[in-house]
């Protein structure tokens, strides 16, 4: 029986000496929950991991776009669409991208993430070209503003191409790379690096009823079967970046069952992404209906997140979450850098 092993993650001031840092960065641990299908977890000390496993929870994680993963990191959201869930309508067309590109970016944003097709449940499948349209000359435009990396938010092989033609630097899927054959190998031709995400079913159909036998270790299976793909196309595994994929074919229990142990994704050996900014199921637990409300949930789980050591968080609020942050920082650490 298949053995995942997650480390139940510390941000205490007080570390004991045998503590082993996490991925390299500003968590540790000194054991972990053994999880097996149709067992009871367990809790062991972390030396009762096997070697392999245990290196691939504690290995430093290679830096990506030149960002280091010693420090959690913000992408700031970017959609470029006339329906996102949202924020649709906001910000299409080049002027508006560009202002708010460099109002996420003077927040805080360590990376900016372009994207020309909704994926909110129920949205419809955009043409290629209009996708393009949508999202090459916008990031074109960032790029030569701002020195800020740039991923582009596409499933499709065409639409990353142009993407990385105009000046993008990350390819990141939605569909964990399933949806175009031609996708990785885009990626692949100029070396650039990927966020492989979880999604059950497609945008217009991913909410009607998702079921899954275990959730945590069906969304880590496919999440380390894809990875595995990836490499074996010719994809560095430095290169990668895993997305559990809040949201997108899942109940609100579903989501609650991933963020509860999102440590678990650190056994893949890839960075983290965590993607919950304003969520539907932040606003059923919020009691907030719009989006636009959903502020206040969405920092207090992006902070979860980062103390489970995700390394990226991606979120529409930048500057609230930035400020959370450097005060969890703070108070975590006792670190506040001169401020």
């Amino acid at each position: 029986m298949k053995a995942y092993y997650r480390p139940i993650v510390q941000t205490d001031a007080a570390r004991p000496e045998n503590a082993l840092t996490l991925a390299g960065g500003w968590c540790w641990f000194t054991h972990v929950e053994v999880l097996r299908r149709g067992e009871s977890a367990l809790i062991v000390p972390a030396d009762e991991v096997p070697a392999g496993d245990l290196s691939r929870l504690c290995k430093a994680r290679a830096p990506i776009c030149d960002l280091g993963f010693d420090q959690p990191h913000l992408m700031g959201i970017l959609n470029v669409t006339p329906d996102s869930f949202s924020d649709g309508g906001q910000f299409a067309g080049i002027a508006a991208a560009i202002r708010q590109a460099d109002a996420m970016y003077v927040a805080g944003a360590s990376l900016i993430d372009v994207g020309g097709e909704s994926t909110r449940p129920g949205a419809d499948f955009v043409p290629v070209e209009e996708e393009i349209t949508r999202t090459a000359p916008a990031i074109r435009a960032i790029s030569s503003k701002l020195d800020v990396p740039i991923s582009i938010d596409t499933r499709k092989s065409e639409v990353a191409r142009q993407a990385l033609s105009a000046g993008a630097s990350l390819v990141n899927d939605v569909s964990g790379f399933t949806y175009d054959p031609q996708l990785a190998t885009v990626a692949i031709e100029v070396g650039a690096p990927v966020c492989v995400m979880h999604a059950q079913g497609d945008p217009a159909t991913m909410q009607q009823n998702p079921i899954y036998d275990d959730v945590l270790l069906d969304v880590y299976d496919f999440l380390e079967t894809q990875v595995e793909h990836l490499v074996t196309l010719g994809v560095t595994r430095d290169l990668i970046v895993v997305d559990p994929g809040i949201g997108f074919g899942k109940t609100l229990a579903h989501n609650l069952a991933l963020l509860a142990r999102l440590s678990l994704f650190h056994g893949l050996g890839c960075p983290i992404l965590l993607g919950a900014s304003r969520k539907k199921f932040i606003g059923i637990i919020g009691k907030a209906s719009l989006a636009q409300e959903r502020m206040p949930g969405s920092v207090a789980v992006a902070l979860e997140g980062v103390a489970q050591g995700a390394q990226i968080v991606r979120v529409h609020d930048v500057a609230e979450t930035r400020q959370a942050l450097k005060l969890w920082q703070a108070v975590t650490t006792g670190d506040y850098n001169g401020a």
